[in-house]
């Protein structure tokens, strides 16, 4: 489960390769779309657009697709989605936060309550956990990237980044949320495309469990992850 700053657990449970290919392709066009609609159907003049068009590329997501979700931003559509975020607690107590991309909150709302009551949970108010997180932006990078962690210190720094995480598995770049852009930007003109980066939460006190506790979460954020409106769930499980 992502939002904390482990690299084996950072990475979603149920990412991209492992998710059902249809609903992935639709999560990731939703998002293009959006951003298309809200800027400039051009990435290159719209930097929220680039990186959603890189996310679906790295999904293996076709062409023909990514140019239809932009399309959809142009057209005539009816559908109008809005960004919303859901907050709660899973079990174990530990705080759990939900992003949306959903053309009727009316309907996203019960949904998301019911899919936490189920599986263990319970949905608060808004602001009933974030304030227990840090929105920043995480931009990973494998090993091969730089010769040296040193000399990926040097490119961070370069690039404002504001820290940096080296393990046997990679490197976590980390950001201010207004400065990741721009720090995705000249990381990518210099080492190349990240494995991925995201605006995400990053919790303050990230929560071991039992492996009990554990896989009744995970069953939580599978099952929130399943809905057709959920785009990413973090938790603030170690």
């Amino acid at each position: 489960m992502s939002g904390h700053s482990k690299w084996s657990t950072i990475k979603h449970k149920k990412g991209l390769a492992d998710a059902a290919r249809a609903n992935v392709f639709t999560k990731l066009a939703r998002e293009i779309t959006m951003a298309a609609k809200l800027g400039d159907p051009n990435p290159d003049n719209n930097a929220r657009l680039r990186l959603a068009i890189a996310t679906a590329r790295k999904a293996s997501m076709p062409n023909d697709n990514i140019k239809r979700a932009i399309d959809k931003s142009q057209g005539a559509s009816n559908e109008n989605y809005v960004s919303v975020r859901y907050e709660g607690y899973g079990p174990g107590n530990v705080p759990v936060i939900v992003e949306a991309l959903t053309d009727n909150p009316r309907r996203t709302v019960p949904e998301i309550r019911n899919i936490f009551a189920k599986n263990g949970g319970n949905m608060g108010e808004e602001n009933s956990v974030s304030f227990l997180f840090t929105r920043a932006g995480l931009i990973f990078y494998p090993l091969s990237a730089a010769k040296s962690a040193d000399d990926m210190m040097l490119a961070i720094m370069d690039a404002g980044a504001d820290d940096l995480e080296t393990s046997d598995e990679g490197y976590i770049v980390k950001t201010k949320p207004e400065d990741f852009m721009a720090v995705h930007a000249a990381l990518s003109a210099k080492l190349g495309e990240p494995e991925r980066a995201e605006l995400t939460w990053v919790p303050n006190m990230p929560m071991d469990l039992d492996d009990d506790a554990y896989a009744k979460l995970e069953r939580l954020t599978d099952a929130l992850e399943d809905n057709d409106d959920v785009q990413k769930v973090i938790t603030a499980a170690n």
